[in-house]
């Protein structure tokens, strides 16, 4: 078990020292926590937004050249044809040649992209989340946590109101994230290799994951802050909560986040609305064909025997009582 506090404070967003009442913890940060499982999904899901490259069909093979043949006392790969120049003779083609083509070269067909099973997913996010309210594990990954009220951070609605960077600058530093993101601003270096050209000049750490239930400003307010992100709590990225596949990423919560994770990730007792959702679909979807099978026999109860068309939909209805209770 991550923690096994009962309820978490609720702090107001505005003066972070006055208390303005307290949630239930969610199951969610209780659950066990499975880094292994979280380096996994993380390996494969960040593998989905990858390009393909590939290397050029003709390279190493724009040229004219033609096997000699034997009789020459040389060897009877293809050499480039010509004179007056000392790539004439010399040999193409082949893997071991000068300018020749590669083996086994990149296809952009290759298998770029991996897919993760859902339930997969879902762990490695509870796991991160689980992880993001340990004060150990938060602070061994980095972040400067030492005038935070308490872990997990719960903060009022209204902080998804803020409009302006400079009062959310403010905010943060009233909730006791001033050495965080001093942190990240001291943390900018250069990037070491071709990244320095390609758009990725500067390296820089993470600070704190503001995740909210509404974005009335809150993320065109935040964005602009170094090291700073933002999430919506019904669309949570395991890029995000684990950044590099490390547990134990800051985040700070809104009261109508907080309250929305067992409502989405359920409990150790109780299922999940979503997968309650995903039942009833289930069940009407079946309720819908037995319809529709009651409909065709009714339409050919004149040619067979009624007696016939009786124990099929007895046996039918049988089927549905017990898939239905499989379902429950």
């Amino acid at each position: 078990m991550a923690t096994a506090r009962p309820v978490v404070s609720v702090y107001n967003f505005e003066n972070p020292a006055e208390k303005t009442g307290t949630v239930v913890m969610p199951h969610a940060l209780t659950a066990p926590l499975r880094p292994d499982l979280v380096r996994e999904v993380h390996m494969n899901v960040s593998k989905n937004h990858r390009q393909a490259y590939a290397v050029g069909a003709k390279v190493g093979y724009d040229t004219a050249a033609e096997s000699w043949g034997t009789g020459r006392a040389v060897a009877r790969i293809p050499r480039v044809p010509g004179g007056g120049t000392h790539r004439a003779g010399q040999a193409a083609f082949g893997n071991m040649c000068r300018g020749g083509g590669m083996f086994n070269p990149t296809k952009i067909w290759r298998r770029w992209h991996r897919r993760v099973n859902v339930t997969q997913k879902r762990h490695a996010v509870v796991t991160a989340l689980a992880a993001s309210s340990l004060p150990p594990l938060v602070m061994a990954r980095g972040h400067r946590i030492g005038e935070i009220a308490e872990l997990p951070l719960v903060v009022s609605d209204g902080l998804e109101s803020v409009q302006k960077t400079k009062q959310a600058v403010e905010l943060l530093t009233k909730m006791g994230c001033g050495p965080e993101l001093q942190k990240v601003l001291d943390s900018k270096k250069l990037r070491a290799g071709q990244g320095k050209a390609r758009n990725r000049r500067f390296r820089m750490r993470l600070g704190p994951l503001v995740i909210y239930k509404e974005d009335n400003g809150i993320s065109r307010a935040m964005r602009n802050i170094p090291g700073v992100e933002t999430a919506c709590v019904d669309n949570l990225n395991l890029l995000r909560l684990a950044p590099g596949g490390s547990i134990g990423r800051f985040v700070i919560w809104t009261e109508g986040a907080f309250k929305q994770l067992s409502e989405i990730y359920g409990a150790f007792v109780a299922v999940s609305c979503l997968f309650c959702w995903l039942l009833l679909l289930l069940l009407l979807l079946l309720l819908m064909l037995l319809v529709v099978v009651v409909v065709i026999l009714v339409a050919i109860i004149v040619v067979v025997d009624v007696v016939v068309v009786a124990a099929v939909l007895q046996y039918l209805l049988y089927l549905f009582i017990i898939v239905f209770y499989m379902c429950l």
